[in-house]
């Protein structure tokens, strides 16, 4: 028990109390010969002096105990500024010290987080991406300086009813709102077209749910990919036309140099090259045609049996599985097309041609149609790019049998998904709504 602690404060004070009481007490019975009268008298004596040290001793605790509540209630609404500036060697003393150890740590604490929200602040009201914040009840929350430009002419969002800031929205802004997903959407913007990729997302925000609506423009961005796109297909036919036009060219020569030597003969061989390469051209061109103009798909029932029979002829493989009994609904001329092109690139792939596996399934949304190779796959990067017109790997590649692939999923309301599989090889999914989801 250490001497200025407050036990050892209250246990000098007792026994003073006590020594003092007892000598009194003695003094009293030896001068009244009475020990009742004694104690009675140190009693009388003793008690208004007790009351008032007691009194002294606990003054100090008691105004730390109320200067602390207050302190707890100051943090308890936010005020870190309070601090007791008691100086003592007891328990209490030591609380003090904590306690304004603790003020200290929460208002760092607090002005890091001032400065850490200033900077997101400034970052969030600062970016060109709009952003609004629109809780529950339907009331904008917050919107950032490019969303009060783009919807208020500039000025404050905050309280304003979404619906209501959306009604005076041009209406592709509020068709693609309404839509509930991520899309595009082009609006008039200062005196041009301006292209918006819209992302709105849902979540908890202090137990209460909020909606996020970000608009991103992305005219200038497209403008830059539809350049570089342009560039990549005049380099990819001018390499094709060259690839064809200085054969025909040098084969010309050599045709007019036979028919002056009478060499009839071998003019065949130059008349079947010239041939061969106005043959590939002419698929080359058309291939860009098909990409193109690739027509709406006209969906109808289709059986599964006479399908796979048709691509069997034009590609051996393997059907893993049984085939769905209820018949698809899709366009099957367009989706005969992908289902050969996944075969030939299947063949193309490098592994055994009798690995090659397709398997069906029919679910109550979507119908999946998986082609599966054992060749070499594919890296992360061709994965990412695969998908992308004019993007290939193959040395004479048009980089446009996975694009149009794609091109006639998504008209269909589908999607097409890559995936190496485990053991070597790729896995290329068509995937359709079912019959009952089709658009």
């Amino acid at each position: 028990m250490r001497l200025l602690s407050l036990e050892g404060k209250l246990a000098a004070a007792l026994t003073a109390a006590v020594v003092a009481a007892s000598a009194l007490a003695a003094a009293a019975t030896a001068w009244l010969e009475s020990p009742w009268l004694g104690a009675t008298i140190a009693v009388l004596v003793l008690a208004l002096p007790a009351l008032v040290f007691a009194h002294l001793l606990a003054r100090p605790v008691a105004d730390l105990i109320r200067a602390l509540s207050g302190s707890v209630t100051a943090f308890r609404d936010g005020d870190f500024s309070f601090s007791i500036g008691a100086q003592r060697g007891d328990e209490v003393g030591d609380l003090v010290d904590a306690h304004n150890e603790l003020g200290r740590v929460l208002r760092e604490q607090r002005q890091n987080l001032f400065q850490r929200e200033l900077l997101l602040d400034t970052v969030v009201q600062n970016t060109p991406t709009a952003l609004i914040l629109v809780e529950g009840g339907g009331h904008v929350v917050y919107a950032n300086l490019a969303a009060r430009q783009l919807l208020n002419e500039g000025r404050p969002l905050g309280g304003e009813r979404f619906d209501a800031v959306i009604a005076s929205a041009p209406p592709s802004l509020a068709q693609a709102i309404a839509g509930g997903g991520d899309g595009l959407f082009s609006v008039p913007f200062e005196h041009e077209d301006e292209t918006f990729h819209l992302s709105q997302r849902t979540f908890k925000l202090q137990g209460k749910s909020h909606r996020l609506y970000q608009l991103k423009r992305l005219t200038r961005e497209l403008a830059r990919q539809e350049v570089a796109t342009w560039k990549k297909v005049i380099r990819v036919i001018s390499h094709e036309l060259n690839n064809s036009l200085a054969p025909i060219r040098s084969l010309s020569h050599s045709g007019r140099t036979l028919v002056q030597r009478n060499d009839h003969a071998r003019l065949a061989i130059v008349f079947d090259t010239i041939e061969e390469r106005t043959r590939h051209l002419e698929g080359f061109i058309q291939g860009y045609a098909r990409f193109a103009r690739l027509p709406t798909p006209q969906p109808a029932a289709v059986a599964w049996a006479p399908l796979i029979d048709a691509l069997a002829r034009h590609y051996p493989f393997r059907l893993a599985g049984s085939l769905p009994s209820a018949p698809a609904s899709f366009d099957r001329a367009q989706v005969e097309q992908v289902l050969i092109n996944l075969l030939k690139n299947a063949h193309e792939s490098g592994g055994p041609a009798d690995a090659i596996e397709v398997t069906v399934s029919q679910g109550v949304r979507e119908v999946r149609i998986e082609v599966s190779d054992r060749g070499s796959g594919m890296s992360e990067a061709v994965l990412a790019n695969a998908l992308l017109p004019f993007y290939s790997t193959k040395r004479n590649g048009s980089g446009l049998g996975l694009a149009l692939s794609r091109e006639i999923a998504e008209a269909h309301g589908g999607r097409v998904q890559l995936a190496n599989r485990d053991g070597g090889g790729l896995t290329v999914a068509l995937v359709l709504p079912s019959p009952a989801h089709s658009a």
